[in-house]
């Protein structure tokens, strides 16, 4: 599989991530061994970019993660891991000594001294302006802690406040077909700082892989049903913020736009690899075939330049109007 450079940092990332909070909680039950599975399938497709958090089932999904690598010394594996979400969401938690302690954990889950990338897991906003946030975040790189570290966001203005911090070697940031405006400033501001782009919620939570009807039902612990709103964290996250029944109609017409060959996930996941600044898209999986349909985009053709207007047109005329002004 294709592999870019994670900007500032200089490592290498498979444009085709996995996403692991499916594996720790918060999408109904996985059990170990068939999250095992999808890791090894995910690797043997040619995946190097694996990306969990501390709270993915409260230290599940990490330890997940460093059991499967034990299992397999031989693997280069990129691991990025965040930090933050454990405590009131509050800035004034974003200190150096709770930095330390969230690292001490996340170290010991996922079994390593220096972790590859660690990256503040959507703070509040004020934190992205705060110079002793990041002046602890370089204290952790100093300390070999950590190799280098970046921000997951849920707006474009939080990313470019990042951006614009020069120890930052990353921004994760929802990025799809339903969720096109960080095209326009995001992705050329970090082309221009040398940033990576993580690109998550790919699918939309699901919604693009056109699986979906209006009468589907998620589990009671799945983000979908409790979350469809913003009831327990920024409603951007689940569905991309989309209306889940209008958004089941879109999808529909964007399935509709599959060229042959493709799956209509296949289809997200390829217009955001084509999209320039990305450096990995982190789609998730609950079974090894997900995972192997999801790297398989890598190797698919380009889309034309017909079927990239169709889904901007879909775009403007369904979903630009809901999240826009929000995200």
């Amino acid at each position: 599989m294709d592999e870019r450079v994670m900007g500032r940092l200089g490592r290498r990332a498979s444009v085709v991530g996995l996403g692991t909070w499916q594996l720790g909680a918060d999408w109904g039950d996985v059990d170990e061994k068939d999250a095992l599975a999808v890791l090894d399938a995910a690797v043997e497709s040619g995946v190097t970019f694996f990306d969990t958090a501390d709270v993915y089932g409260d230290g599940r999904s990490e330890q997940t993660i460093a059991t499967f690598l034990r299992g397999r010394p031989e693997l280069d594996i990129f691991v990025a891991t965040k930090m933050g979400r454990r405590v009131d969401q509050i800035p004034e938690n974003y200190v150096l000594d709770n930095f330390r302690a969230w690292n001490d954990r996340s170290r010991r889950d996922l079994g390593v001294d220096r972790l590859d990338l660690v990256q503040l897991h959507c703070p509040p906003t004020p934190v992205y302006s705060t110079d002793e946030v990041f002046d602890a975040l370089d204290t952790l790189v100093e300390e070999e802690r950590i190799a280098a570290y970046g921000v997951s966001v849920e707006t474009c203005e939080e990313a470019l406040t990042a951006i614009a911090r020069p120890g930052v070697a990353s921004v994760q940031i929802i990025l799809n077909a339903f969720r096109m405006k960080p095209l326009r400033e995001v992705l050329p501001a970090a082309r221009e700082a040398g940033v990576g782009i993580i690109a998550r919620v790919p699918l939309a939570s699901g919604l693009l892989s056109g699986k979906y009807t209006k009468d589907t039902v998620f589990p009671a612990n799945d983000h979908r049903t409790y979350n469809r709103h913003g009831e327990s964290f920024d409603q951007g996250e689940t569905f991309s913020g989309v209306d889940y029944e209008s958004g089941v109609e879109a999808a529909v017409e964007f399935a509709a736009l599959a060229p042959e060959g493709f799956t209509p996930a296949q289809l997200a996941l390829r217009w955001i690899i084509q999209q320039p600044g990305v450096t990995t898209v982190i789609p998730g999986a609950r079974s090894p075939e997900q995972a192997r349909a999801n790297a398989a985009a890598a190797a698919l053709p380009d889309l034309s330049d017909e079927t990239l207007a169709a889904i901007q047109d879909l775009y403007d005329r369904r979903i630009k109007d809901q999240v826009e002004n929000r995200w």
